[in-house]
Formats: C-alpha cells, structure tokens, sequence
C-alpha cells in the first residue's frame, strides 16, 4: 500500500509477541517436564503455554532445540547469580552460596542433561560444561586470591565433586544427605591438604 504521495508507509514497530511466546513456552516447558520428564508430550507443554502446536515448532523445530533452550536458561540463570554473588558477597560465602545452588541446579537437570548427552557442544550452540566450569573456577580463584579457600584446589575437581553428589543422592529418601556431602566438600575446600602419617 502506498500513500497520496507515493511513499510507502513506515511498518510498525513489530510486536514482542514471538518473544513473549518463546519465553512462556520455556516456562512452561520446565514445569511439564519437571512433573513427566523430557519426554513429556511436546503438545501438552503447547497446551498449557496457550498456543498452538505450530507456535511450538516454529520456535523450537524438535524436542532437543526445546531441551537445549531450557537447560540454556537455567545454565544463564544459574551464571548470573554468580555476578550477583561476587558482587555482593564474600569471596568465601559467594563461592559456598554458588555451589549450593550448582548442586540443586544439578540434582533438578539431571534428566535434561541425559537427553541431551548425544549432542555435540557445536550442535547445542554451547557447551555448558564449560560454562558451569568457568563460572566455578571464577569464583574459587576470588576465594583462593583472599587465602579463603586451599591453593591446591581445581575448579574441575570441585564441580566433579557437586555434580558427583547430585548423582549418587538422586535415588536417595534421605532429603538432608546432599547438604551434608556437600558440607563435607566446603569443609575440605577451605580446609587444608590432608597429610599422611
């Protein structure tokens, strides 16, 4: 369409609407497959966000474009909180705090991380081992650099460790067992080297 003088119309500004539709189908996504697990009917997590199934795969065209955005925000969120923690908390206590939530964020994406174990960090768009590692090796430098945490600790070790929990207490009936192997982690972490005698 053009106007009386011959120019065509500015578009309007295009709606958040897509956005708003990718971040509900996320959401909702977590809670469908938090309740029946990744492979949990794609149709009802369109069902529940409101839209239509088309919606769904325009956004995300399979099941694990749908996984790998989920475990990809949860993967950011859990990123961003160190920020937040560094900023506004001891070294010490930034790093204790962080590793708690890395071994909730654990335990809770264990099944996300399953499905999408077959998939090349190329093929997911990141490699969020790497990620999780920078973000704890970050935070263990800070706490190492103020003498908090042993000199001798590596990040690598310290996230097999949490991750190492979250796998060995994911059958457990005994809700307090992670905390407490994981005080048993921060104690050695800012403890000193065991010596043989």
């Amino acid at each position: 369409m053009t106007t009386t003088h011959g120019h065509v119309p500015a578009r309007r500004p295009r709606r958040s609407d897509a956005r708003l539709n990718r971040e509900r189908l996320i959401a909702t996504a977590q809670e469908v497959f938090a309740e029946a697990g990744p492979e949990a009917s794609l149709n009802e997590v369109a069902r529940r966000a409101g839209v239509g199934p088309g919606t769904l795969y325009r956004h995300f065209p399979n099941r694990s474009a749908l996984l790998t955005a989920i475990l990809r925000d949860r993967i950011e969120t859990l990123c961003e909180l160190a920020e937040t923690l560094s900023s506004s908390e001891s070294a010490d206590d930034a790093l204790t705090q962080w590793l708690r939530a890395f071994l909730a964020h654990a335990r809770v994406n264990q099944g996300l991380g399953g499905a999408l174990m077959v998939e090349e960090p190329v093929a997911l768009g990141f490699d969020c081992h790497q990620l999780i590692l920078n973000t704890a090796a970050e935070l263990l430098a800070r706490a190492q650099q103020q003498g908090t945490a042993r000199a001798d600790l590596a990040a690598d070790d310290l996230v097999q460790l949490v991750v190492g929990i979250a796998l060995s207490t994911a059958r457990s009936h005994d809700a307090e067992q992670p905390d407490r192997l994981l005080t048993l982690v921060l104690d050695a972490t800012y403890g000193t080297p065991f010596q043989n005698k």
